[in-house]
């Protein structure tokens, strides 16, 4: 069996650390990853992973993602210019060593936690979509209780890419695939309250449905309350290809085959 976890985060740039969780997610057979980004903070590990992984032998090939996600708007103070040229910068690579950028992300709009900023999360959304657009990037998006403005924006700035940790509904699911975006299942879908993700995941078609750890959160049944990783994706795969009576092994390769289509 061999896994692409297309969503994860290195919260602490420490090498050690992150070499020790890619040799770990290697010897579980995932292959691949993309390490997500969504603050300076965070894009800078992702880096990291990158280039931990270019030096070590054993290890999954990393993808760097990079962008801002919905609660970094207080930093950018509602210049949504500046959030463009950092992201430019960030997407160019222009720091020594600067792994070459995969995807834009994650970015996206949150209303749960955070309803009071929707107008500056649009804003901030908006500039990155079409950053990406301009440089014909995938965008790995973050969506929660905003679907309705989250698929506005996407019918205005035509877009590709990923809908990351989907917990909607199987209709709102549909909406995405209109757009040709895919669809990503983590761990969430092992929980017992969440049938409606498993309504989902049995509903999307093979060539549109990803799976992801977004370590260090979510880890899945049966390690739930531990922090995740991505060695922990192969517990996500086998409950979703028996949820849609597939074997594992071709689970896990149309997945594959799948991110590298999107992510390249």
């Amino acid at each position: 069996m061999r896994l692409y976890d297309t969503h994860c985060h290195f919260e602490k740039a420490d090498p050690t650390i992150v070499a020790a969780t890619l040799a770990r997610a290697r010897a579980a057979g995932v292959e691949k990853l993309m390490a997500v980004g969504g603050s300076p903070g965070l894009n800078q590990s992702a880096e990291l992973a990158a280039q931990c992984a270019a030096e070590t032998v054993v290890a999954p090939a990393v993808r760097v993602a990079c962008g801002y996600d919905r609660e970094q708007t207080a930093a950018f103070k509602n210049d949504f210019s500046a959030a463009s040229r950092q992201l430019s910068t960030a997407l160019a690579g222009s720091r020594p060593s600067a792994t070459p950028v995969a995807a834009v992300g994650e970015v996206g709009l949150d209303y749960h936690y955070s309803p009071e900023t929707r107008e500056a999360q649009i804003a901030l959304f908006r500039v990155q979509l079409e950053e990406a657009r301009r440089l014909d990037l995938p965008v790995v998006i973050h969506t929660r209780e905003a679907d309705d403005d989250t698929i506005a924006l996407l019918g205005e700035i035509p877009s590709r890419g990923i809908i990351h940790c989907y917990t909607g509904t199987v209709d709102g699911a549909r909406r995405y695939l209109d757009l040709g975006f895919y669809v990503s299942i983590s761990g969430i879908v092992t929980f017992r309250p969440a049938e409606n993700v498993r309504d989902v995941a049995r509903f999307l078609p093979d060539d549109r449905i990803l799976i992801e750890t977004d370590s260090p959160f979510l880890a899945p049944v049966p390690l739930r309350g531990t922090p995740n990783e991505p060695a922990f994706l192969v517990h996500t795969c086998t409950f979703l290809a028996a949820l849609r009576g597939q074997a594992a092994d071709d689970f896990a390769e149309l997945t594959f085959a799948n991110a590298e289509r999107i992510i390249g």
